[in-house]
């Protein structure tokens, strides 16, 4: 049997008839809305509601510090850029500047906003915040206990043949790297 596609207009006129929360974490909730379709039905999808997050790009020299680490979710552990999840009504670039502490054990001089992405909008409304790090010197804070984390420096140049090429299979980390990349060329004039 095949769905019926609905025009834009019909999707439009979805309306939320309720929404309960399912779950409650410490930075995020799953929540259950149940739709009224155009022809008069009812659909219950799942919503995760998330406080924002951040990525970013540490740039020290011709090398990005990338990290790896364990993701349960996966149950392996893999290359990324550090990133991490706002506190309640957290600042953003306060949220970035933590993370890089923790993760990479560095403090930052210079940062470039490099914009903001959906990285899950069919599951999620959670916004990730992309920032350019330079001018590294280390820092330190305290990893959450939950992060075992290895910086692993990298050339720039080999992370993003590595994006472009499907090695880096982290959407975050592909995003992130290839906007600052194309924020570097347009600084120098390449």
């Amino acid at each position: 049997m095949w769905a019926h596609i609905y025009t834009l207009t019909e999707l439009l006129t979805l309306k939320k008839e309720t929404s309960r929360i399912e779950w409650q974490g410490d930075s995020w909730r799953l929540r259950v809305v149940n739709l009224r379709l155009p022809d008069g039905s009812t659909l219950e999808k799942e919503v995760i509601d998330h406080p924002g997050s951040v990525v970013i790009v540490p740039l020290q020299g011709d090398q990005i510090l990338m990290i790896r680490q364990y993701r349960l979710s996966l149950d392996e552990s893999i290359l990324e850029l550090p990133a991490g999840t706002r506190k309640a009504d957290e600042e953003w670039l306060t949220c970035a500047q933590r993370e890089l502490q923790e993760e990479v054990g560095c403090r930052a001089e210079q940062w470039q906003p490099l914009g903001k992405v959906w990285p899950a909008p069919g599951l999620t409304n959670e916004v990730m915040a992309v920032y350019l790090a330079q001018e590294l010197s280390a820092d330190p804070l305290p990893a959450d206990a939950d992060e075992q984390i290895e910086v692993v420096p990298l050339p720039i140049q080999q992370v993003v043949t590595m994006a472009l090429d499907g090695r880096l299979q982290d959407a975050k980390s592909v995003v992130a790297v290839l906007r600052a990349i194309a924020y570097l060329e347009l600084e120098s004039g390449s």
